[in-house]
């Protein structure tokens, strides 16, 4: 069964830009979504966790939604983010997405409640009845306490509206199992450190925090292994990311590094709304000395040709 929508390519989950205060810079927004555009990433995401959702109201999030799919104007697919604890709110967010035209929803398991596959399924199906719209389901176990397993699978595959999965469980078997037993809902990676296998199993894109600053880099490992079939090439430019991988997974400081990337190439991402607080000066040195090294390796690896 071929999906009603086909996720290709590099999709950003696009950073909130906040004042000290916890204000949306929206000059800031506006120039980070044209930098990605200008870059060559495949689509953007509005509303997920890079974007701390969690620290927002449904209305500021479908307010961020509405001003990303402005500023684009059709010129990438636009997905907005659902997850939320209660059903009610992802409905809302679903319906929003819809009335503002976007391309598709991201849809996770809601947090804390850890419900059954069934129950899991029959909450994700209601938001895809609200929303009628294409969908990426998201399984970030870690996250929400809840495995997106095979009885939930089955059950939301009967809607068409399911094309794809950002699969960040971290397990590598269910990397195999989506592939060889889902090839219906597009294989996703969700799991940075492990972009070349989901890559080798056959996963046509990838949802990227570190795009936010280094989309260029990013869109060339999603070429040389999905549009060139060159492994050899996409091992060397994993091998250079790797280090990147480390410092964003380290210390629970994802969001607050790639908010400095994105200030590093210009753009005042500004703070975090709390309880976040940002980078001390070793972290963003580390940061800092990782991103020359990777800028500089990546490029003499693409233009070898």
């Amino acid at each position: 069964m071929t999906p009603i929508f086909q996720f290709q390519g590099i999709y950003t989950p696009v950073v909130t830009p906040y004042t000290g205060a916890g204000d949306v810079i929206w000059d800031a927004l506006a120039d980070q979504i044209e930098f990605l555009v200008e870059q060559g990433v495949h689509g953007l995401i509005s509303g997920g966790s890079t974007g701390e959702n969690y620290a927002q109201t449904v209305e500021e999030r479908l307010e961020l939604a509405r001003f990303t799919k402005e500023r684009l104007n059709g010129r990438l697919p636009l997905v907005v983010g659902t997850g939320a604890m209660m059903t009610p709110d992802s409905i809302a967010l679903a319906t929003g997405a819809k009335e503002i035209g976007a391309d598709s929803i991201l849809l996770a398991s809601p947090p804390y409640s850890v419900p059954t596959d069934r129950e899991n399924a029959l909450n994700a199906l209601a938001i895809d009845k609200a929303a009628d719209l294409p969908i990426m389901l998201y399984n970030y176990p870690h996250r929400t306490g809840t495995m997106m397993g095979e009885e939930f699978l089955d059950r939301v595959g009967r809607s068409r509206n399911f094309c794809g999965i950002k699969e960040s469980s971290g397990d590598i078997n269910r990397v195999h199992l989506l592939a060889r037993d889902y090839p219906h809902i597009q294989l996703g990676c969700g799991m940075d450190d492990q972009a070349l296998e989901f890559f080798a199993w056959g996963a046509p894109f990838w949802v990227c925090g570190g795009s936010n600053f280094l989309p260029a880099e990013h869109v060339a490992l999603y070429n040389a292994c999905v549009i060139e079939g060159n492994y050899s090439k996409g091992r060397r430019i994993m091998s250079a990311m790797m280090p990147l991988m480390r410092v964003l997974e380290q210390g629970g400081k994802f969001i607050q590094t790639i908010k400095h990337g994105v200030t590093l190439n210009g753009i005042e991402a500004g703070a975090m709304r709390a309880p976040l607080t940002g980078l001390n000066k070793d972290d963003k040195r580390a940061l800092e000395q990782v991103v020359r090294v990777l800028k500089t390796t990546i490029a003499d690896i693409v233009a070898e040709g």
